[in-house]
């Protein structure tokens, strides 16, 4: 297949938006690297802040957070305003951060959404599977408004 008519087929596809939130600036752009590599349109945002902004102003269908940032918390804060939005993205938080390693519990239905950066392989599968679970959610959604 040449070029052009690759071009072509995909014209009419869109990638998968995520905002990436992280105060790290060499974590920020290794990840948005890997993710644009991996075919996802990837906006980044390094703080909580910034990041609450872009989910009030654009859609995403997967936003990756970092745990600690600005406050220990700001993480789940950026996780909480996104599950929060219309659109209903799916979320995960990015970090190096160990639970185990905490005094507070991390329930295991949580573990899930921990994503160690560290292992490259296994973030592109878990960001695949995080985009495609939204997208099943989406159709499931729309065929149950289309028959109400």
């Amino acid at each position: 297949m040449t070029s052009n008519n690759r071009e072509q087929r995909t014209r009419g596809l869109r990638l998968a938006r995520v905002l990436l939130v992280d105060d790290n600036p060499t974590s920020r752009l290794t990840l948005q690297t890997v993710l644009k590599a991996g075919g996802y349109q990837v906006e980044a945002a390094a703080s909580g802040a910034e990041a609450i902004q872009k989910l009030d102003s654009h859609e995403y269908d997967l936003v990756l957070s970092e745990l600690r940032m600005e406050s220990p918390e700001a993480g789940l804060k950026v996780l909480a305003h996104a599950r929060m939005m219309d659109y209903r993205p799916a979320t995960a938080l990015v970090t190096a951060y160990s639970p185990e390693r905490s005094q507070a519990p991390w329930p295991r239905s949580r573990r899930k959404l921990l994503i160690k950066p560290e292992d490259l392989p296994d973030l592109l599968t878990k960001v695949a599977d995080l985009v495609s679970e939204r997208a099943t959610r989406k159709v499931h959604r729309e065929l149950r408004l289309a028959h109400i």
